[in-house]
């Protein structure tokens, strides 16, 4: 198992929102745990050879290229403290219409109530809609249509005032 086939399975784990799988071979054996979709990953290798380059990978590519897609909505929350930060809860395409054909889902104005779908993110050929966990007006899209987005991503700003 290389190090895309275990990315792929913490990308469908996450996604799956399961709390533990695993995952065991001869000799090799995987276990992925993760709190409501969450950030604990665990690998363990059976031979006595504790495999510990995944682990460093995965996030450090998400914070590799996060910071440089992000830079922009860190400027706006240390000058907009007052706001709240709506996140990718995975990695995918951004989307902000249902299709291309359909009107978006929000707009910078907009008001938002909790559980309103926001966007979609595309993983794997599957479309995920996002809704928003916070109450107010959306103030600001940090993110371009059809734009690949990391785990915890910021997306939207929103004014819950």
């Amino acid at each position: 198992m290389d190090i895309k086939d275990i990315q792929n399975l913490i990308k469908f784990v996450s996604k799956a929102e399961v709390s533990e799988v695993k995952y065991k071979t001869k000799d090799f054996e995987i276990t992925i745990k993760t709190p409501l979709g969450g950030s604990e990953v665990s690998y363990m290798q059976q031979p006595a050879v504790y495999h510990t380059a995944p682990q460093q990978a995965a996030p450090a590519a998400a914070q590799a290229s996060a910071p440089a897609a992000s830079t922009p909505a860190a400027d706006a929350v240390s000058d907009d403290s007052k706001f709240v930060t709506i996140k990718s809860p995975m990695i995918g395409t951004f989307y902000r219409k249902p299709s291309p054909d359909k009107d978006v889902f929000v707009n910078v104005g907009d008001e938002v109530s909790n559980g309103k779908v926001v966007c979609v993110i595309e993983a794997m050929k599957l479309f995920n809609q996002i809704e928003s966990e916070v109450s107010g007006k959306i103030v600001k899209i940090l993110v371009d249509d059809a734009s690949p987005v990391e785990y915890d991503q910021p997306l939207f700003l929103v004014d819950p005032s």
